[in-house]
C-alpha cells in the first residue's frame, strides 16, 4: 500500500501528539498516565446527527497484535469490498452514533496509521504490545481523562479483525446494554451459548480495569463479577466471526461468498 500524504498540524503537550484528523498518543513505557490532557484538533468527534445524546458511548478498537497465526500480517488491513476492516469498523461506530473512537496500535503501527489517514480517531500506540491485549485495553481506556466535557456513559470494545460487525451490530449492542437488567455493568453478546464481540461496559468497569495489572482484562472482570454480566442472547452470528489464520479467510469466503483481499504492494516491517 502506498503512503498516503496528508497535511499535518502537530501539537505536542505532555507526551501527546495530535496530527490533523488522526490523533496519536505515544507512551514511553508501560507506566501510563491515566489522566493525560486530551484535546481534539480539527473536526469534532464522530457523531450521528440522528443519534440521541444519551447515553454517550465511546469505543476502543484493538488492533495491536502481532497476528502470528496470520503469518505476521496486520489482519485489520484485509479488505472487504475494497475497504479495510479497520476503516469498516470506524465507519460502523460513526453510523451507530458513537461519540469518540480510540484505536490502539502496536505491531505494524506505521502501516495501520497510514490506512487511517483522514479519519477522525484518536490513535494510541502500545509500546509493548507483547504484554498482551489487556495492556492495550488499559491504554485505550486511559485515553478518556474523565473530564465532564468528554466523559462517556459506556464503552464499546471492538476487535479489528471481525469482518461482519457493522453499524447494525453495534447499534443492537448499545441498545441491549442500555436495557440491561438492573445491577449489570457489562454486556456481552451470546450466540448459541458462545461469547461474541464487541462487548460493552459502564464507566465503573472502566475504572476497575484501569486499576488492574498484568493480564487482567475484560474476561477476568467477568469471571470475578458473574452476577454483574448481562449475557445478551442473539442469533446474529456476526458477533462470533473473526479472523486468526489463512484458514479463517478461506472459510469466510466459503461461508459468505465474499472475498477478503490483502492490500496491494503492502510493505510491512
Amino acid at each position: 500500500m502506498g503512503a498516503v500524504k496528508y497535511p499535518v498540524q502537530a501539537v505536542e503537550r505532555a507526551g501527546v501528539t495530535f496530527n490533523c484528523n488522526v490523533q496519536r498518543l505515544s507512551c514511553c513505557n508501560s507506566a501510563v498516565n491515566l489522566n493525560p490532557p486530551l484535546k481534539h484538533i480539527g473536526s469534532p468527534p464522530l457523531t450521528s446527527p440522528n443519534a440521541s445524546p444519551q447515553p454517550r458511548v465511546g469505543a476502543v478498537l484493538l488492533a495491536a497484535g502481532s497476528a502470528s497465526r496470520m503469518g505476521h500480517l496486520p489482519k485489520c488491513l484485509l479488505q472487504l469490498e475494497g475497504t479495510s476492516l479497520i476503516r469498516r469498523h470506524i465507519d460502523a461506530f460513526r453510523h451507530a452514533g458513537v461519540a469518540q473512537v480510540v484505536v490502539v496500535l502496536g505491531h505494524y503501527a506505521k502501516e495501520i496509521e497510514t490506512a487511517l489517514a483522514g479519519l477522525n480517531v484518536l490513535v494510541v500506540r502500545n509500546p509493548q504490545p507483547e504484554e498482551g491485549q489487556a495492556s492495550s485495553l488499559r491504554l485505550g481506556l486511559a485515553a478518556w481523562p474523565g473530564k465532564e466535557s468528554i466523559s462517556m456513559d459506556a464503552y464499546c470494545i471492538g476487535l479489528a479483525d471481525q469482518p461482519l460487525v457493522g453499524a447494525h451490530e453495534i447499534t443492537a449492542l448499545i441498545d441491549a446494554h442500555h436495557h440491561r437488567p438492573a445491577g449489570c455493568e457489562f454486556t456481552q453478546p451470546l450466540v448459541e451459548g458462545l461469547p461474541g464481540n464487541p462487548v460493552m461496559f459502564s464507566d465503573a468497569v472502566r475504572q476497575d480495569l484501569l486499576a488492574a495489572s498484568g493480564e487482567s482484562g475484560g474476561r477476568q472482570w467477568q469471571q470475578a463479577h458473574p452476577t454483574q454480566v448481562h449475557r445478551w442472547g442473539t442469533p446474529n452470528a456476526h458477533y462470533r466471526i473473526d479472523l486468526d489464520s489463512p484458514e479463517d479467510i478461506r472459510a469466510f469466503t466459503l461461508r459468505t461468498g465474499r472475498e477478503l483481499l490483502w492490500p496491494p504492494a503492502a510493505k510491512l516491517d
